[in-house]
């Protein structure tokens, strides 16, 4: 199936960060950053800049989120010089959508959340027995399945507060989209629309991007960001299935849930 520009945006913008987690889950949660602490027992954020060790201690890990698995992100969190926006003031969304934390923090981490796949109803068909359309559909069910990156940030001062500001205007001012770039893919979304967000927190933003111009339809992304004290959670969920049978999704509400709770 060819690809529209914004489709290619989608895959390289979140997918990219995404993709190993939808076809092999995720690992066991052994990269730099990606701890054992439950959570249950970590100190609380209090109004202070926390540190990297506390950031990791802060985060979901397995066991915090029911129904999903917990582990590093599958190919990490892009570099943020390599993530542009062809206008400046809308690289705040696009950043949000790749798991970078807006602003500039004194330090962040960030954990990849995978709903665990339905048991099926039915005996798997062969690939061999199936047309090209039932292929396409049992494959979109195995992919129907919510998979969220979380970046924790933290930050000096009022720089929390001012890293959600500059993306609650960019949402605004980014409404009729914009062009951007990941690693030299380049692509488009034609709309961007706030969404309402989960009330967690202090404050926050919650967010979509779409491309409407592509042969695949509308393709929509959601991102939600939550500042507690000098901290930001960002969220950012993708599910392929609801993608190719266009059902609605949103941003993961277990996940953002079980995040709130161990930074509240």
């Amino acid at each position: 199936m060819k690809r529209s520009p914004g489709v290619r945006l989608c895959a390289t913008a979140a997918v990219s960060v995404l993709s190993l987690a939808l076809v092999t889950g995720c690992g066991d949660d052994k990269s730099k950053g990606s701890g054992n602490t439950s959570g249950k027992d970590a100190a609380k954020p209090a109004a202070k800049t926390l540190s990297a060790a506390e950031l990791q201690k802060l985060i979901i890990t397995k066991g915090d989120v029911p129904g999903h698995e917990v582990g590093p992100v599958e190919g990490g969190v892009p570099d943020r010089s390599k993530v542009k926006a062809a206008d400046a003031k809308c690289e705040p969304v696009l950043h949000a959508f790749t798991g970078i934390a807006p602003g500039a923090p004194a330090a962040n981490t960030s954990r990849m959340a995978t709903q665990e796949n339905k048991a099926p109803t039915a005996k798997p068909s062969s690939p061999e027995d199936l047309t090209e359309g039932a292929l396409k559909d049992e494959f979109s069910k195995a992919m129907d399945l919510d998979v969220t990156v979380v970046t924790l940030a933290s930050y000096d001062g009022d720089g929390a507060e001012r890293a959600l500001a500059s993306l609650q205007d960019a949402v605004k001012a980014c409404a009729g989209g914009f062009s951007g770039e990941q690693d030299g893919e380049k692509g488009k979304f034609t709309k961007v629309a706030e969404e309402k967000s989960s009330g967690t927190g202090d404050a926050s933003v919650a967010f979509t991007a779409t491309d409407e111009d592509g042969e695949d339809g509308a393709l929509p992304l959601h991102s939600e960001v939550v500042r507690h004290g000098r901290t930001l959670a960002v969220y950012t969920t993708v599910n392929i299935g609801a993608m190719m049978n266009k059902k609605p999704y949103t941003v993961s509400a277990p996940v953002v849930k079980a995040q709130a709770a161990k930074l509240t």
